[in-house]
């Protein structure tokens, strides 16, 4: 395996941070208040990753402590609501325990470990990344999570954000924060988000699960 100086070299070392700030406009409600199989939808990913590191959850004013929420070691709530999941990422890293840090949102569920041990695997291809994101082809657009950051890309972020950018697949103009192609075996269904209720019935139908969306 390819070393890397600023990646622990295990899991335990590093933080799973998921981003549930945001209100669910379209969906109609909160995503961290969704049900999967009669379970908060947090429990229900908590248990996906079974992460053996620190797990950091991050929401907003308005959607502080939902359901579930206890499963994580630590919680943290952006400053405001409505700033965007860039705020989201800030938090994270302000908040995070670890030098390194895994970011998932609350509404993407066939994110698992296995894709972010992927994600970390290229990260270590090029020892000068601070950060990582993803493209579903070579000259597709940018994939902003999951994403892997280090905490030494913190002052850029923030600094970016204090200045009105807000875009997280903008922090790639960072000469040290890269886009790659994701590999092969991620499908069509790695980036799923459960932005509307007819997106929730299509989770339900990949997974053959039952899945309840009311809190």
């Amino acid at each position: 395996m390819t070393t890397h100086p600023l990646i622990p070299p295990d899991l335990s070392k590093i933080t799973l941070a998921v981003l549930a700030g945001g209100a669910g406009t379209r969906m109609g409600m909160p995503k961290a208040h969704l049900r999967v199989e009669g379970r908060p939808i947090l429990a229900w990913l908590i248990d996906q990753f079974a992460w053996p590191g620190p797990t950091l959850l991050v929401t907003s004013p308005s959607t502080a402590q939902p359901p579930g929420s206890d499963a994580f070691h630590q919680q943290a709530v952006d400053p405001a609501d409505g700033i965007g999941p860039l705020q989201g990422v800030v938090t994270a890293l302000t908040h995070s325990t670890t030098s390194l840090t895994a970011m998932v949102t609350v509404d993407m569920p066939h994110i698992d470990r296995t894709i972010l041990l992927d994600l970390l695997g290229l990260m270590r291809e090029d020892p000068s990344r601070i950060g990582i994101m993803s493209r579903r082809a070579s000259d597709g657009p940018i994939e902003p999570f999951p994403a892997i950051f280090h905490r030494s890309a913190f002052p850029w972020i923030h600094e970016r954000l204090a200045g009105g950018k807000r875009s997280v697949h903008g922090l790639c103009d960072h000469p040290s924060i890269t886009a790659v192609l994701a590999p092969a075996h991620w499908t069509e269904q790695t980036w799923l988000n459960l932005n509307h209720p007819a997106d929730f019935r299509a989770f339900s139908e990949s997974r053959g699960m039952s899945i309840d969306s009311n809190p």
